[in-house]
């Protein structure tokens, strides 16, 4: 597996993008802004993308995702649960100080515990309501586990739920219910921030005591 996670955008999103290392097939997850920096790691890297996965649909995730549809023509996937709030992706940004033009159409919409395969590799959709009503993460089941956890599992925190549509006690029973039932030593890649491990935001997340 092929895997390269970078920062984007003011909000300093983590983009991930994984591909297989035998047929060189790859998915993005959370092309939130600075989409030519994007296509240039893309190019770098001599990828072709067949999905853009995001997490979530706040601004900060899917800022970069109509340049970068257009360069790889990849499917933009998205949970239904948030298609209300990708819509209104302009608003957003105008609520922010920040201007963006609409997103482009979703083409797969995604569903609990469905796999994607792209080359030789799967990652499993896990349902994890909260943060926002369509908040998903992303496990690679295929070599060795990650998790992608959106804004949904922090290092040492978790995500907001003051925005459209979140609800605390719903994202606590999402962490509870479908992350930390995993194996302790999968490592968590955040939307934001540094990497982590199930284990210990098992022990130590002052959230989830």
């Amino acid at each position: 597996m092929i895997q390269k996670t970078f920062t984007v955008g003011p909000l300093q999103c983590n983009c991930t993008i994984l591909a297989c290392e035998k047929t060189l097939e790859a998915v993005i997850i959370d092309p939130g802004d600075e989409p030519q920096k994007i296509i240039q790691h893309l190019s770098q890297m001599g990828v072709t993308v067949k999905y853009l996965l995001h997490t979530h649909a706040h601004f900060d995730h899917i800022g970069g995702t109509k340049d970068v549809k257009a360069h790889t023509s990849a499917a933009v996937c998205l949970h239904p649960g948030d298609q209300s709030i990708y819509e209104m992706l302009p608003v957003q940004g105008k609520m922010f100080g920040m201007e963006f033009e609409p997103a482009p159409p979703i083409e797969k919409f995604l569903q609990d515990e469905e796999r994607l395969r792209f080359g030789e590799h799967e990652i499993q959709v896990i349902y994890t309501p909260g943060h926002s009503p369509g908040g998903v993460c992303f496990k690679l089941t295929s070599g060795e586990e990650t998790l992608f956890s959106g804004d949904s599992l922090f290092e040492g925190s978790i995500g907001r739920t003051d925005l459209w549509g979140g609800n605390f006690d719903q994202l606590i029973t999402s962490i509870k219910k479908r992350l930390l039932v995993l194996n302790d030593d999968i490592c968590v890649f955040p939307g934001h921030g540094p990497s982590t491990l199930i284990g210990k935001e098992k022990r130590t997340n002052p959230f989830l005591s």
